[in-house]
């Protein structure tokens, strides 16, 4: 069973009063010369009606993301426009700078997600590259990270390591449930069902997720980004944020927060407890929100982003989902090839210490500790 909680229906911008961006198709390229960037200083809804122009744009392109960077995370932000000669604006790129004593120094588009790069123009896309190139060696950073969910034509060393998981949805929940998904997967899908367990969805469920979540990062030996980051994205996206919550005899037990976009639901952040692993909970989640993803008239469910091969990829191959590259773009200074990950050699003893303190103390120490990852 599925509870629907407080969601709104899913806003669209109305009537957009600027200009729109020309479009590669209906005009020519430009040469280099005709774009210039420069700091975007106009307020936010300018920002995100430009936005929802491009093509190729994703919700880690909104701008509430740059006051939550600032305001929770403590991080700079640089964002940036490419505009012609007449001020028309022809591509955006928002950049936050991640640093610390302990795991480093990045500037990134957009850290803790998988999308964030240059949209646009050709043209733009390309100046903005080569600004964001040209502010990680004015910054002196370890490695300025594009990630793009298409190849960006410029010439910066691309990294693989990362790739996302989507589904096509039909148009109908039925459809999906006979047709889009196998039986093995319906009957897991059943089993909590029969245990009695129920879905909820909403924008007003960051308690319950939180509580899941959090320890779900602490099984993984991974710190938890602070409480305060999901607060303000159901305050301030809520347009766009859908958190699900499975309960299990009254108690959370799994749950999951994504985004939709125009037409695409990407499940973000996801966590189960697991000593109801058994019960199969999270598989009622990942169902009520792909059920709820087609009433919303979404044609696509993504799974997000995990590393080829891994047990997740493998959890979210079973849906029927189609693997898709992100080809982020890269430049280091000194040979830098990623981001610090939980699951390097490097980090492996202090993944496996830290999965074994108490909760209490990884709650407390987690928020702090997240605001230096990338």
């Amino acid at each position: 069973m599925i509870r629907v909680n407080k969601f709104p229906p899913i806003r669209t911008s109305g009537q957009v009063r600027l200009p729109l961006p020309h479009s590669e198709q209906d005009s020519p390229p430009r040469s280099d010369g005709a774009v210039e960037v420069v700091r975007h200083r106009e307020a936010p809804e300018e920002w995100d009606r430009w936005a929802e122009a491009f093509d190729g744009s994703s919700f880690c392109h909104l701008a509430a993301w740059e006051g939550i960077m600032k305001d929770v995370m403590g991080h700079e932000t640089v964002y940036m426009t490419a505009r012609d000669r007449e001020g028309r604006c022809e591509g955006l790129l928002p950049l936050v700078r991640v640093r610390s004593r302990l795991f480093g120094d990045y500037l990134l588009s957009m850290p803790f997600m998988s999308y964030g790069g240059p949209i646009g123009s050709r043209a733009a896309r390309k100046a903005l590259a080569e600004a964001a190139v040209a502010e990680a060696e004015r910054l002196g950073v370890d490695l300025l990270e594009l990630r793009s969910r298409q190849p960006l034509e410029v010439d910066l060393p691309r990294s693989d390591r990362k790739i996302t998981v989507v589904k096509s949805l039909p148009d109908d929940p039925e459809v999906l449930w006979t047709e889009g998904l196998k039986a093995k997967v319906r009957s897991q899908v059943r089993r909590p069902m029969k245990e009695g367990m129920e879905a909820r969805l909403g924008t007003d469920l960051v308690d319950p997720f939180y509580d899941v979540f959090s320890v779900t990062m602490r099984d993984l030996g991974t710190p938890v980004l602070p409480k305060a980051f999901f607060v303000e994205i159901a305050a301030r996206m809520s347009d766009h944020v859908l958190f699900s919550v499975v309960e299990h005899e009254g108690r959370p037990a799994a749950v999951g927060c994504g985004f939709l976009w125009k037409g695409e639901y990407e499940i973000t952040w996801a966590g189960a407890l697991r000593e109801l692993s058994r019960k199969a909970p999270n598989m009622l989640l990942y169902w009520s929100l792909m059920e709820e993803s087609v009433r919303r008239g979404a044609s696509a469910f993504n799974f997000g982003r995990c590393s080829p091969g891994s047990g997740t990829h493998r959890f979210k191959s079973q849906w029927g989902a189609e693997d898709q590259p992100l080809p982020w773009a890269q430049w280091a200074k000194g040979g830098v090839a990623a981001t610090p990950s939980p699951d390097s050699a490097k980090f492996r003893l202090a993944t496996r210490v830290w999965s074994r303190l108490p909760v209490s103390v990884t709650n407390q120490l987690g928020p702090w500790l997240s605001r230096s990852l990338p």
